[in-house]
């Protein structure tokens, strides 16, 4: 029997992943505005790194279009040498995480986060590659970007380059969208990849008034890392992105390895060798000055449905875009701008869960107001700080949930009022409590019966004490608190 019995299946999928990442490491790289080689780099170190280390079988690794948005302000406010540092210090977290059994914690983050962060950076993705589709500069922030379409869309109006490079872009989601529709045996070659092609091949024999990708040569563009390249470690500023990077690759990979082991009916994943495997590629991204990468669901989609069955396919298709980067890096240079911008706005746009958004409001209208306050907060101010937003509302949101108490009086006229609390008696609760025992009628004997409750934290206990007191100064009868293993006496007259 051969030694590599999947051999033929897993280089007909490395090819297909190739394919589909091509385009996607130039583009992702040049949204990040970073060189586009670098992006190249994060899908090799992504390839044969990640891919030969142990976690998913299947799921392929790379730069990917959710964090060009961060890498760019990154970029923007540190510089292109800060980069790598950030990029190592966030793969050495994923490897103390994954070696600390971390990484099944990652499951416990809310969907509605996750999707909100997502629908948050696809925005920013689609609205910014507007401006490099149409050859205009894209301001810094999302709100800019958005407050800023209406005067763009009067600039290209009045641009004859502007308009042919919009109609180029235009062009490239027509074909990608239009390219799905297809018979399956055309879609092995991606349509992304079709776009590209034609779309180079228009402007190098029409002479198109376009902007294409400026090529820096593989070796210039590696940043390898030196003894002053750790001096941006002194600005305590640096900690931020590096958190940022190293929750959001992480969660990102491992809800993708959640998705892809739906897909193959191979070993399912181990998520803490996953987010090791993740750190070690990240880790030598760092080294190299590239581009941050996590698992990236559409490649591993296309590795899966193309019929991969071991690591291989992943590993060999690193080796085909280091191939492509050494033996072909003039290619990059015939690849139109707005082309690239297009497969972005694409990309992006799949980002945005909007029959999700239906869904879920109709059915879980606080998880949905989660993922769009979430999505909100990353458009208008930054991805961290979004994504800190919506982990607090979730918490704020399951907090509130689970602490459903239900207060019932009972008052037969004569003898003592009864008061049962049951259910979670929790400080989100207090208000209604408090008003509800208030409420009594003085000059009666009061008893709150708590036998009931599942939990009582300190805040209702202590608040209870202190209505009892107040409830004693102001009255000559007794109130009693029965607890569910005994009679205790809060306050006795």
């Amino acid at each position: 029997m051969s030694k590599f019995p999947h051999l033929r299946q897993d280089f007909t999928a490395s090819l297909v992943v190739f394919l589909v990442a091509l385009p996607l490491c130039v583009g992702v790289a040049l949204a990040s505005g970073v060189p586009a080689e670098l992006g190249l780099v994060t899908g090799i170190v992504g390839g044969i790194v990640t891919g030969l280390l142990p976690g998913s079988v299947l799921q392929v690794s790379g730069p990917e279009a959710g964090l060009a948005v961060l890498v760019f302000g990154t970029v923007k406010e540190f510089g292109l040498p800060a980069l790598g540092v950030i990029v190592l210090a966030a793969g050495l977290l994923q490897l103390a995480m994954g070696a600390l059994r971390l990484g099944r914690w990652f499951r416990a983050v809310s969907v509605s986060v996750v999707e909100g962060m997502l629908a948050g950076l696809g925005l920013v993705i689609v609205v910014g590659q507007l401006y490099m589709a149409a050859g205009l500069k894209a301001p810094a922030s999302g709100i800019d970007k958005i407050a800023g379409l209406p005067g763009a869309a009067a600039d290209v109006l009045h641009s004859t380059e502007a308009l042919a490079s919009l109609a180029m872009a235009v062009g490239t989601i027509a074909v990608v969208v239009l390219w799905k529709k297809l018979p399956k045996k055309a879609q092995v070659v991606p349509g992304s990849l079709v776009a590209v092609i034609v779309g180079s091949l228009a402007t190098l024999a029409l002479s198109l008034p376009v902007a294409t990708v400026e090529v820096h040569g593989l070796l210039d563009s590696v940043q390898l890392l030196g003894p002053d390249s750790f001096a941006a470690l002194g600005n305590a500023a640096i900690l931020g992105p590096i958190v940022a990077f190293t929750l959001i690759a992480s969660a990102a990979s491992l809800f993708g390895a959640a998705a892809v082991d739906r897909l193959h009916d191979g070993p399912s994943t181990d998520y803490d060798k996953e987010l090791m495997a993740q750190g070690a590629g990240n880790a030598v991204c760092g080294l190299l000055g590239a581009l941050p990468m996590n698992a990236v669901v559409v490649r591993s989609a296309a590795n899966a449905q193309a019929g991969a069955r071991t690591k291989a396919a992943r590993v060999m298709h690193g080796v085909w875009l280091l191939l492509f980067a050494v033996m072909l890096p003039s290619a990059l240079a015939l690849i139109p701008l707005p082309v690239l911008a297009g497969i972005l706005v694409h990309s992006g746009w799949k980002l945005i869960p909007f029959r999700g958004i239906v869904s879920l409001w109709r059915t879980h209208r606080g998880e949905a107001l989660i993922l769009i306050a979430t999505g909100v907060a990353i458009v208008t101010m930054n991805m961290f700080e979004g994504v800190l937003i919506g982990l607090a509302l979730s918490v704020v949101k399951t907090a509130w949930e689970a602490s459903h108490v239900k207060l019932e009086i009972v008052d037969n006229g004569a003898g003592p009022i009864q008061s049962h609390l049951s259910g979670n008696a929790t400080f989100l609760r207090l208000p209604k409590i408090l008003d509800s025992l208030e409420s009594l009628p003085q000059d009666r004997p009061v008893e709150v019966n708590l036998s009931g409750l599942h939990h009582l934290d300190h805040a209702c206990r202590t608040a209870l004490e202190n209505w009892a007191e107040r409830h004693r100064a102001v009255s000559t009868e007794p109130v009693r608190v029965l607890s569910s293993s005994r009679e205790s006496e809060c306050v006795e007259a």
